[in-house]
């Protein structure tokens, strides 16, 4: 037998609600997932797309073949999921899909080309990821979305609230760490996403002063003074983000790194992370995953036939509800009709239980009045009384419950039977009957008119007999 699973207590919805702030109850979150054929980069991509979307994504999140895209949607309300992440591997082809839930719209995008993020890095001489950028949301760059057309505008709008927004009156300049560009590109229509990581960097000093005020330790082995390291020649920085003007900033805060002060200029520093993808947008649909489509970007229908699949849509949508409808209704019955069976008796049954009883009442009664008539007394009250259980539920003892004493037929025809428990022994059989210490038989001997043998032609004593029978009459 399995070992039973241990129940934990259900917590429910509105006391997790309550244990959460407001600032993280309202962000969008968001779940990364991947259908399709199976393969080890769609899986690493899945894995890197997360890291772009946390802390506000499940980045954890296992899955598996038998999961449905209805079972991500029936949890996503409780965990306040408001978007959907869907690479789907085909045998031609990688898409990428963004829903909103739990009533979309849905965007569906090519994929035509993808770098993970280890490619990335590993281009890199200085290759440093600090976990701690990770536990805030990223900044988000939209470049060159503009132009006619609805799907532009809701393109940009829907990578805009797959992030939560940011307050510039009250935001820390120290929480924003990282930064995810997307870039429109009008005559390919292709979207490049870029994930860079910012460095804020101290301008106007050399490199000893720059490591001093940073907190690193300088190797001071060729040197006899501190001050030969930081007055030494050639030791000017060469970073090109201080060469770039266009990069320095005067900070309004100052921020947790040594060396950027407040109203200080310094230097912004992106290091690319990745992953990076070129996608382009192919659909758009109303619903989650279905409905009617607003947008495609090689198929262009009219008017009429657009309104030809509203009205198949509508249809479908109508017959699907009515055979819900039915379906109910059909298992209601059901369960109705098996709960009146198992409270109530069919009526036969019933009704042949009531007969029965009645005949043996009016068969008692004419028995204790000829008894009056021919004796001329009233008859004892256990003389004439039934020995047929009251209850309706049982007119008559399965076998399994009938006594089961052996029964003797005598000479004279009248019926005897055991009536003393006392005269059997352990094994249920009767002492009389071959009970050497009983006395009732003997050993070879002679038979007498009723059967039984013994040396003398008969019964030792009649005391042996009476014990072991009753008689009736």
């Amino acid at each position: 037998m399995g070992k039973s699973k241990k129940k934990h207590p259900k917590k429910r919805t509105a006391a997790f609600k309550e244990g959460e702030p407001s600032e993280l109850a309202e962000a969008p979150h968001s779940f990364i997932i991947h259908r399709g054929l199976s393969c080890p980069h769609i899986t690493d991509l899945t894995l890197d797309f997360r890291r772009i979307m946390e802390p506000f994504t499940a980045s954890e999140l296992k899955e598996k073949k038998i999961n449905r895209i209805k079972d991500f949607v029936a949890v996503s309300s409780f965990f306040h999921v408001s978007h959907m992440g869907i690479f789907n591997k085909a045998a031609t082809q990688l898409s990428f899909k963004v829903a909103r839930l739990p009533r979309g719209p849905t965007l569906t995008f090519k994929v035509h080309q993808f770098t993970l993020a280890r490619d990335v890095i590993s281009q890199h001489k200085k290759q440093f990821i600090d976990e701690g950028m990770f536990k805030h949301s990223p900044l988000v760059v939209m470049n060159n979305f503009t132009g006619d057309g609805k799907h532009l505008k809701l393109m940009a709008h829907t990578f805009q609230n797959m992030f939560p927004a940011i307050n510039l009156a009250e935001v820390n300049i120290a929480t924003i760490r990282r930064c995810v560009l997307f870039s429109y590109n009008p005559e390919t229509n292709l979207v490049d996403m870029r994930h860079y990581s910012i460095q804020v960097v101290p301008v106007g000093l050399n490199k000893g002063v720059k490591k001093l005020v940073m907190g690193k330790i300088p190797n001071l082995s060729k040197c006899e003074d501190i001050a030969e390291f930081i007055m030494q020649d050639g030791n000017a920085s060469e970073s090109e983000a201080e060469d770039d003007e266009n990069s320095q900033v005067v900070l309004p805060q100052t921020l947790k790194r040594k060396g950027n002060l407040e109203n200080n200029k310094s230097a912004i520093k992106l290091q690319e992370i990745g992953p990076r993808m070129t996608i382009q947008l192919m659909k758009i649909e109303e619903g989650l995953l279905t409905g009617e489509v607003l947008y495609h970007d090689h198929i262009v229908k009219t008017e009429e036939e657009k309104e030809e699949l509203r009205k198949m849509v509508e249809k479908k949508q109508k017959l699907k509800e009515q055979r819900k409808k039915q379906q109910a209704e059909n298992r209601a019955k059901k369960l109705k009709e098996q709960q009146q069976k198992s409270k109530t008796p069919s009526s036969g049954q019933a009704e042949a239980g009531y007969e029965e009883e009645v005949a043996a009442a009016s068969d008692l009664d004419d028995d204790a009045v000829y008894y009056k008539e021919e004796v001329g007394e009233d008859p004892d009250e256990e003389l004439f009384k039934s020995t047929e259980p009251e209850s309706r539920k049982r007119t008559k003892l399965p076998p399994s419950f009938k006594s089961k004493r052996p029964k003797l037929d005598a000479k004279d025809g009248n019926k005897k039977e055991f009536n003393n428990k006392k005269d059997f022994n352990k094994n249920g059989f009767k002492k009389s009957f071959g009970d050497k210490k009983n006395g009732s038989f003997k050993d070879k001997g002679g038979k007498d008119k009723s059967g039984f043998k013994d040396k003398k032609g008969g019964f030792k004593d009649k005391k042996s007999f009476k014990s072991g029978f009753k008689d009736k009459n």
